[in-house]
């Protein structure tokens, strides 16, 4: 349980925030790529602050505020020229820094632009994401996390707005219990309900769970039920990346993939969360061009045109849980069992990292070596559990069950191979 105030620091995102200040020391992403392609401006709200992201007529992005500094009006309609973008009011040009470049009414010599900015942030590429940096130069690199430079691979971005704090979703990622009553027991439920009675591996009982702090967050592991503790499960686990990623996915035996869930504060009562995935195809599968050359976006919506939550979909049953714990959780009023020892960790995390920034160092995560960042492989499982009902079982279940390209996705997976057996992702793994 926290208490009110502890609750407010590490809930409270907008600038000038302890945990804002926190948060801006890491790159966040702010579109994916392939949402710019034949647009020239978005709108991007983060930690609080209205933003435009913009591509200038050489192709460079730049992120920096909405409201030009003359009478207000939204660049989000602006006219990009080679160098930055024009306000469209009276054609203030602005580069990606927020400098003013030009002022065309203002008297020829005059140096009242040299006098007038606007905010302005590094926006950089990775793994078909636009990723922005909102915190103190030096800026530090965007972390090359192993799913994100692996290839070739088929990426898909699913993406939505949730209408809660960031924290909440977070914990939910430490908390591995969860998955056999949200993503099992209540889909049993459902298809019940809907005449299709079922059984899925994700319903499976947790013997034990288990938590362990490497350099880049927490790792969480569990053991089910008729597991042994030299499964990959238990022996491996995967890790909630700090302060803002989870990585899941599959190191093989089943298939590879990876997939990361990033949540990105709005503000105070709404996350932008992204569900990345970058599946690596097969040996010997055939896989056609278009899927490996972009990264294609798509919205993965939670609830249907009832207005109820879809939840025969794993990623809405989590909204569900998140966004009914109410706009900003009420931890005062909690009551945590032996099974939230992962919120705790997190928590404890977190508040050792705002020292850390307080004091003015570099909290956990933060990535400044070039050797170093040439790729960060993360544990991961192999042969995993939950995902023994097969990809095809997985995929349906999942955003990406919304995505362009499903089908064909799941044909590269296929590629004539027989069903994998549930006893083999609950077999130990060979060293």
């Amino acid at each position: 349980m926290l208490q009110t105030k502890e609750n407010e620091l590490l809930t409270r995102v907008g600038p000038g925030t302890p945990m804002g200040t926190l948060l801006r020391r890491y790159w966040h992403p702010v579109a994916v790529l392939d949402e710019m392609r034949d647009r020239w401006t978005k709108r991007v709200k983060i930690l609080g602050e209205n933003l435009v992201l913009f591509k200038n007529r050489s192709g460079a992005f730049g992120l920096i505020g909405e409201s030009c500094p003359h009478r207000r009006a939204s660049m989000a309609y602006g006219i990009p020229t080679v160098t930055g973008l024009r306000c469209p009011y009276h054609g203030w040009e602005f580069d990606g820094t927020g400098r003013c470049l030009e002022m065309p009414n203002e008297p020829e010599g005059s140096t009242f632009k040299d006098k007038v900015r606007l905010d302005g942030y590094p926006v950089g590429e990775l793994g078909g994401l636009l990723w922005a940096y909102l915190g103190p130069q030096p800026a530090p690199l965007i972390p090359h996390l192993d799913g994100f430079v692996d290839g070739p691979a088929i990426r898909l971005c699913g993406k939505t707005t949730i209408h809660c704090n960031w924290l909440q979703i977070m914990e939910n990622s430490l908390d591995p219990v969860h998955t056999e009553w949200l993503h099992g027991k209540l889909y049993e439920f459902y298809k019940e309900e809907h005449g299709q009675p079922t059984s899925v591996a994700i319903a499976r009982h947790h013997k034990k769970i288990a938590f362990d702090e490497f350099a880049y967050g927490i790792v969480k592991r569990r053991l089910m039920e008729g597991q042994t503790e030299d499964c990959s499960d238990w022996r491996d686990g995967h890790p909630v990346v700090f302060p803002n990623i989870l990585s899941v996915g599959s190191a093989g035996g089943l298939w590879k993939s990876y997939a990361f869930q990033i949540r990105v504060p709005m503000d105070d009562e709404t996350t932008e969360h992204y569900w990345y995935d970058a599946f690596i195809p097969p040996d010997g599968a055939t896989v056609p061009q278009h899927l490996l050359d972009t990264c294609p976006a798509y919205d993965a919506p939670q609830r249907g045109a009832d207005g109820e939550y879809l939840l025969e979909y794993i990623y809405a049953q989590d909204v569900y849980a998140w966004e009914t714990q109410g706009p900003i959780a009420q931890r005062d009023k909690e009551a945590l069992g032996t099974t939230d020892a992962g919120v705790i960790m997190f928590r404890k995390m977190l508040q050792r990292e705002l020292a850390k920034v307080e004091r003015g160092e570099d909290p956990m995560c933060v990535v400044r070596d070039p050797a170093r960042n040439k790729r960060i492989d993360l544990p991961l499982e192999v042969g995993k559990d939950m995902l023994s009902d097969g990809f095809e079982s997985l995929i349906h279940r999942s955003p990406v069950d919304r995505a362009p390209f499903r089908d064909e996705v799941i044909g590269v997976f296929r590629s004539g191979r027989p069903p994998v057996p549930v006893s083999a992702a609950r077999a130990p793994r060979t060293p």
